[in-house]
């Protein structure tokens, strides 16, 4: 489906928000409302989520005014992150909340709504979701799996006809990238395999891999939406005056506090990752120290819901000067207009480097600034080779996980208990998944 025949609700709410749609946009819309599976490979703050969303939020929004519009889950989300599923629920209200303005403000329409599930849904949330459903669901792998485990969620996904993998290459590779593969058979298989697939990433190579993972073993190639994960960059190495050595003194660690702050009072807000909890609350003090109280504050997995989610809005707000977060922060969750980003320490990978410098700069035309910390002499080898690889187009090779064989047996115990399989049905589903599609019978 082309943008031209998008709800007039739909094409008013987005050409009051945005001055046109980007070619990403344009071409994933066709495609995603033509029901064919997408991959989507754009550089950060390309307009990728809702190159994902809108043709089928366009799909609901004709349901809504003709007032078909049933409970039930229409469309999954499956981000790789918590934070980041808590966002994307917390940004759809908008472009929702004005097209259905836009659709009928008497309330003849039906509302389209928006669930959110995870690890941090609390139960009376889950309890009223069973009951009523929302037409788009947003949860992580893991919550999917759950979901899929009880009569109560397989009757919610039942009407699933569009499933969103968000951020693919960070959770493809590895065993978790395994487990969502055989999620995602199963979910196919709950709904009769009329699943439109769609992937998105800033950061995947090989595209032939990620798109085979995407759809697995049974269905033809994906529609691929590729313009590429280069953008602009003013990314820089700093090192300070003492000599690096073979380990970071205290002293020297005062010396990149203080060229810490120092970048933090230049620019409006700052992002700061860091490897570790602990570092980033030791990070986290020391700039108190030196910027003031409640100028920073920490973001990462340890801490609750609610002091991420009000640590996300005091740096939108203005009301923090910079976060200092691990991987939490380190995909597309909306913290505002972040102007630097600073990585303590040795990335180890090109493309989470690319993620975490792409916080800033993260809209279009924009330009990622980011400064690199390197605290030893190998860590600076190492950011002096990414840098470089990064000047040279270069990304990381994914791999995935092949048929690890305890997630295999956990979603066979999983499937065989409420789900009616014959073993011959149980087998060609497994090896649809792409980790799992060389397995054997014997296996």
């Amino acid at each position: 489906m082309a943008y031209e025949d998008f709800h007039p609700a739909v094409r008013g709410w987005f050409e009051a928000t945005f001055e046109a749609p980007t070619p990403i946009q344009l071409d994933g819309w066709r495609s995603i409302g033509a029901r064919q599976d997408t991959l989507i490979a754009a550089p950060t703050g390309s307009g990728k989520t809702l190159a994902a969303f809108l043709a089928a939020i366009d799909d609901l929004t004709w349901q809504a005014q003709q007032g078909e519009l049933p409970d039930g889950v229409q469309i999954v989300y499956v981000s790789p992150l918590r934070a980041l599923s808590n966002d994307i629920e917390r940004n759809l209200q908008a472009p929702l909340h004005g097209i259905m303005e836009r659709l009928g403000a008497d309330g003849s329409a039906g509302q389209i709504r928006v669930g959110l599930r995870t690890g941090d849904t609390p139960a009376s949330q889950r309890a009223k979701m069973t009951r009523r459903p929302p037409q788009i669901l947003v949860s992580t792998p893991e919550s999917l799996y759950i979901l899929l485990g009880s009569d109560g969620g397989r009757n919610m996904l039942r009407t699933a006809r569009t499933v969103i993998v968000d951020e693919i290459h960070a959770v493809a590779p590895g065993r978790r990238g395994a487990h969502l593969a055989l999620t995602l058979e199963r979910l196919d298989a709950l709904v009769g395999g009329d699943l439109t697939r769609v992937g998105l990433s800033a950061t995947q190579k090989p595209l032939e891999l990620v798109a085979r993972y995407l759809v697995g073993t049974r269905r033809a190639d994906p529609v691929v939406v590729d313009i590429g994960h280069v953008r602009d960059l003013d990314l820089q190495v700093e090192v300070t005056g003492s000599p690096l050595s073979a380990v970071m003194s205290a002293e020297h660690m005062d010396e990149v506090y203080d060229r810490l702050a120092d970048l933090v009072m230049a620019h409006t807000t700052t992002l700061i990752f860091t490897n570790t909890r602990r570092e980033a609350e030791r990070v986290t003090s020391n700039l108190e120290s030196r910027i003031g109280e409640g100028k920073v504050a920490s973001h990462h997995g340890a801490l609750s819901r609610d002091r991420r989610f009000a640590a996300e809005q005091a740096l939108k707000e203005g009301q923090l000067r910079a976060i200092v977060a691990t991987a939490s922060l380190e995909l597309g969750i909306d913290v505002g207009g972040v102007d630097l980003v600073c990585q303590i320490g040795s990335v180890k990978a090109i493309g989470t480097l690319l993620q975490r410098v792409g916080r800033s700069g993260h809209h279009l035309g924009g330009t990622p600034r980011g400064r690199v910390f390197p605290l030893t002499l190998d860590e600076l080898v190492e950011a002096a080779a990414l840098l470089d690889s990064i000047r040279r187009e270069e990304l990381d090779r994914l791999a995935l996980e092949v048929a690890p064989v305890d997630i295999l047996a956990q979603h066979i115990v999983a499937a065989a208990g409420n789900e009616e399989w014959s073993e011959e049905e149980l087998f060609t589903m497994i090896r649809g998944a792409t980790n799992y599609g060389e397995l054997e019978r014997a296996q």
